[in-house]
């Protein structure tokens, strides 16, 4: 397996975005070629979601045309309506009689407060047209566009979240590749190094930053409660089903424990969406572990990407 890092590189997926750090907020589409087994594991406590078949068991929805993530928390779920809109004029989705009925699995981020712009309608219909194989964007743009980390001291002490991406490849052709939008309660931390790379600032010392595990420890914490959370995409040309997506998806959500911390907390919505269109013989675990590994990496590019400039979130 080689891991590269600051692409989405899966045959048969696009990428879009919309909105941006100008409005601090957007939505991001991960569109498929065609409607493709998935499922989704919900590790946090404040998920925000819509239209996610995968969480009742038995339902007759087991395919997704692709996923989006939309800031704004649950007012932004509007703008699915505006994605599902653009996927029925492409002709996707399930036939009932003369129409169309696409899957569009969603889920919020909460950057209420950082913007005045909540996406809607228009925003999601316009993430789902700008799709592209080969976009490479990453920081604030689309759903990261207000997504802010480090927030157990309150935003005055936060940085900057956003989108992160990176893809795993097999010499047979396999590929897993990873959307991660970070707007996480924890610190980001890098695995390879250990290394803080973005979370909450300790003013007293500048460059170094106050630990928010410990600070969970000791009891203390900012009113940030609901305001963060987490949305990995991941991709495989894997043949899988829905039940081996969702232990895929299990796996890979192990990810986010190496790369924030904590993470999965009750402020935090955190989710993974896994999508297999079926290409190359494989099974959950190869791609599960494979997601769990470019998810680190994702998450970790996402906070770098989006603090380049040197900015900081402000209400």
């Amino acid at each position: 397996m080689v891991i590269q890092e600051g692409i989405f590189s899966c045959p048969g997926a696009a990428v879009g975005h919309s909105g941006g750090a100008h409005l601090n907020t957007g939505c991001t589409a991960v569109i498929l070629d065609q409607a493709s087994n998935y499922s989704a594991y919900v590790g946090g406590g404040a998920a925000s979601v819509r239209q996610v078949s995968a969480l009742f068991a038995g339902h007759s929805v087991s395919v997704a045309d692709g996923f989006m993530v939309c800031g704004g928390s649950a007012f932004g779920l509007d703008a699915c309506g505006g994605g599902l809109k653009a996927l029925e004029e492409a002709g996707r989705g399930t036939a009932v009689g003369r129409m169309v009925v696409p899957a569009l699995p969603s889920a919020a981020v909460f950057d209420l407060g950082i913007g005045k712009v909540r996406p809607d309608f228009d925003m999601g219909y316009a993430a789902v047209l700008d799709a592209n194989p080969d976009d490479e964007r990453e920081g604030r743009v689309g759903a990261g566009s207000g997504c802010t980390v480090g927030k157990v001291a309150g935003i005055d002490r936060a940085m900057w979240g956003g989108v992160g991406v990176a893809t795993a490849k097999w010499p047979n052709g396999l590929h897993v590749a990873a959307l991660v939008v970070v707007n996480a309660f924890g610190n980001i931390i890098d695995p390879k190094t250990g290394q803080t790379v973005a979370g909450a600032r300790d003013l007293t010392k500048p460059g170094a930053f106050i630990s928010a595990e410990a600070s969970l420890i000791d009891g203390f914490m900012a009113r940030m409660t609901g305001m963060n959370t987490t949305i990995g995409i991941v991709i495989t040309n894997a043949k899988l089903s829905g039940s081996e997506c969702y232990r895929a998806a299990t796996l890979a959500s192990a990810g986010f424990t190496h790369a924030i911390r904590p993470c999965w907390t009750g402020y935090d919505g955190d989710i993974v969406f896994l999508g297999a269109t079926g290409a190359i013989a494989s099974d959950s675990h190869q791609v599960g572990v494979g997601a769990n590994a470019v998810l680190q990496r994702a998450i970790v590019r996402a906070a770098i990407a989006a603090n380049l400039d040197g900015s900081l979130p402000t209400v």
